[in-house]
């Protein structure tokens, strides 16, 4: 555990992040994370530089049990760990809840009690008297703060509670604070409050509380989340609370990967500091590997397509002033600029996306429209640089294949149960012609692979880390039925870079085997077209 510097607090300009994906996140549909994922998470975001991680409930599930047993052995080296748990039970003494006991056996040097703060949900839900309420909460805190290095109060509700009665939501913050609380936050729940009303709302406890550390915890109901949270910090709150990709239950809670670069960047406040906000784009996308979920690309700052340019106009603005359709740079949160290529592309587009095609005038008006006779026909290139590349080069009389695909196979059987794909292809290298097959039980696009493989591995000795990382399959004119076409895409890598290549069909399959050919075509052009030495000296001999 780390040796948290609480100075820091009070440092000008300084806003506490408080990351909550490995509890109120996984909460969110389709979120589940084992504890290594919980553990390399944890990590992740402390190199992020976050100030606090809440790793979870302890006691109410055994994975946050063995998430905080095993984190007594980790060491986090920037941020320090937080378990979540309730107030006490309104028949139990602080010292004999149950609940207060699991957040010391967590062992974590700070915990994070949520209670209360609006009094339909205390004479409705607990059942219990508003008086009674308050002195829950404030025993609770007392008893923690006696035992941890830090307690903060969430005030369920507190919105909700404030519009209904105002004075018993404060008193609540008053119960905390005064028992010890290191901060109160509050907590937009069901989040449907708009920005105006926050804005009110913290700037009066500000007034209130003048020497309060306030935090703020906003549900995304109503898609304000990002929005009321930076208003928050405007109007004076010091720790904002979150998920990383707005993970949680219902819509998702505040996304921190949006709240942090904002603040950072258009607010002029101190969160985790220029050098670690370049690791938010990775952060995101570890976290949604971690997540098995697919990644929004629309996501602000760090999707896909944040920083994408796919209007002919809008490109030959960029190329000339790069600020002209960006607010901010992508390199200040580690993502890329991508240059789209689609029927709407216009010179400046594909010369940014091929910049050799500046030298080659007559060729454009060409490239330009085969680009849109093959999207006519259901091709997009948005997400297939590759077949965009291979593309030009072959209108440019710049590329030669390094292999032909003279035929190909592919079926599927059930054996004892199971389902087993095969597939066959027929290569053409120089006038050397290849016959391979090859068996997979994850489909016949994954018999087709190792086929081709199979084929080329033996000319071309370097596929051990050419790899598929995604496949995606579009219906282009779903009116057509059966008939329909459909549109193959295909992510590789060999490691670091990822490349996408397309395929259009009527037949999936081949659809499929187009994406595929071009993708072995364009990591062997990657690799300089190198056959292996035998073979070089028997191509060359054709």
């Amino acid at each position: 555990m780390t040796a948290f510097k609480p100075q820091e607090k009070g440092r000008a300009n300084r806003i506490l992040v408080y990351d909550t994906t490995l509890r109120d996140g996984s909460q969110g549909e389709g979120v589940s994370f084992c504890l290594e994922d919980k553990l390399r998470l944890a990590h992740a975001l402390d190199d992020l530089h976050f100030h606090y991680i809440e790793g979870g409930w302890p006691g109410s599930n055994p994975k946050d049990i063995e998430f905080f047993q095993a984190m007594r052995t980790e060491r986090l080296k920037h941020a320090r760990l937080v378990a979540f748990g309730s107030t006490r039970r309104s028949d139990k003494r602080a010292a004999a809840d149950a609940n207060l006991a699991n957040l010391l056996r967590a062992g974590a040097p700070a915990a994070a009690i949520v209670g209360k703060a609006w009094d339909l949900h205390v004479t409705d839900a607990l059942r219990v008297g508003l008086d009674d309420n308050l002195r829950m909460i404030g025993s609770s805190v007392a008893f923690l703060k006696k035992r941890l290095e830090e307690v903060f109060f969430d005030a369920e509700h507190f919105f909700d509670g404030f519009k209904r009665n105002a004075d018993y939501a404060l008193a609540t913050l008053r119960s905390a604070l005064e028992a010890g609380a290191d901060a109160v936050v509050l907590c937009d729940t069901n989040g449907g409050c708009l920005v105006h009303e926050v804005a009110d709302v913290v700037r009066l406890v500000k007034r209130e509380f003048p020497g309060a550390l306030v935090g703020i915890h906003c549900h995304n109901d109503a898609n304000m989340a990002v929005a009321n949270t930076v208003e928050a910090v405007r109007q004076g709150a010091g720790m904002v609370q979150g998920c990383m990709n707005g993970f949680g239950e219902r819509t998702g809670n505040a996304d921190l990967c949006s709240v942090v670069p904002v603040l950072e960047l258009s607010c002029g406040k101190r969160c985790i500091g220029a050098k670690n906000l370049r690791k938010m784009t990775v952060a995101s996308r570890f976290t949604y590997e971690l997540a098995n979920l697919g990644r929004h690309d629309a996501q602000p700052f760090v999707g896909d397509s944040a920083f994408a340019h796919k209007g002919g106009l809008h490109v030959s603005a960029m190329l000339r002033n790069d600020r002209i359709y960006e607010a901010f740079s992508p390199e200040m949160v580690g993502n890329n600029r991508r240059i789209l290529i689609s029927e709407l592309a216009g010179r400046a587009s594909i010369i940014a996306r091929y910049p050799t095609l500046s030298k080659h005038p007559e060729k454009q008006k060409a490239v330009l429209e085969e680009i849109m006779r093959l999207e006519n026909a259901g091709y997009a290139f948005e997400n297939a640089d590759a077949s965009f590349i291979l593309l030009v080069k072959r209108l440019l009389g710049e590329y030669e294949p390094a292999f032909d695909l003279l035929g190909f196979r592919a079926s599927t059987e059930e054996r004892a149960g199971s389902k087993l794909s095969e597939a066959s292809v027929k290569v053409r290298i120089g006038d050397v012609h290849l016959h391979t097959a090859s068996e997979a039980e994850y489909g016949p696009v994954a018999a087709l692979d190792l086929a081709l493989r199979k084929a080329l591995v033996h000319v071309y000795p370097f596929f051990d880390d050419f790899r598929l990382t995604d496949y995606r399959v579009h219906i282009v004119n779903a009116q057509a039925a059966v008939e329909a076409r459909v549109r193959v895409v295909i992510e590789s890598t060999e490691g670091r870079d990822a490349w996408g290549t397309v395929g259009v069909s009527e037949n999936i399959l081949s659809a499929s085997c187009e994406a595929l050919v071009d993708s072995f075509q364009y990591t062997i052009m990657r690799h300089g077209g190198k056959a292996a030495a035998h073979w070089r000296k028997r191509l060359h001999s054709m």
